[in-house]
């Protein structure tokens, strides 16, 4: 590493301090790295965290600290902070539906149950969630998916696109 002339005084009051002057693999680039990929993680799981909820609900009627210990027993880590508005969201979208019940020990708890909706709206979801997988798959490994016919071997099936772009607001 270059060091400049007996004192860094004169290179501070230029605004560049000694930890500023380090080479390319410095801990903060890899700070960086380690938060993006982190950043990456956690955007990947809120992006089926919705879907994971609906699932655990369709299940059997449920509430929220259930919620989170059975999302937790999967490795799916959510925080109360994330789960009630994602639950408001569900019930104002008409997904879930909420009945109060007296509780063991203790308050009434509000209990979340599915709806005709939220079930149309899961398995949409899921057989979305499906074709997303297989096409990761198939990028991953580098293979293009094959047609199963026996008949049509040389050509290969085109799955059906998905759409990830975010809709444009109507104008």
């Amino acid at each position: 590493m270059f060091v400049p002339s007996n004192s860094w005084q004169g290179w501070e009051q230029r605004g560049i301090s000694y930890n500023r002057l380090v080479l390319p693999q410095s801990r903060q680039q890899l700070k960086n790295k380690n938060m993006d990929l982190e950043n990456a993680k956690a955007q990947m799981r809120k992006g089926v965290l919705e879907m994971c909820v609906l699932a655990v609900i369709a299940g059997r009627e449920t509430y929220p600290p259930e919620i989170i210990d059975k999302l937790e027993g999967t490795n799916l880590f959510v925080k109360e902070g994330t789960l009630y508005p994602l639950l408001i969201r569900l019930k104002n979208d008409g997904l879930v539906d909420t009945i109060w019940r007296e509780g063991v020990k203790g308050p009434p708890r509000k209990y979340f149950t599915i709806t005709g909706n939220g079930k149309k709206f899961l398995e949409e979801l899921t057989g979305s969630w499906q074709q997303l997988v297989h096409a990761v798959d198939q990028t991953i490994a580098g293979n293009p998916a094959q047609n199963n016919d026996p008949g049509n071997a040389s050509e290969p099936d085109a799955p059906r696109a998905l759409n990830i772009e975010p809709l444009l607001p109507d104008a």
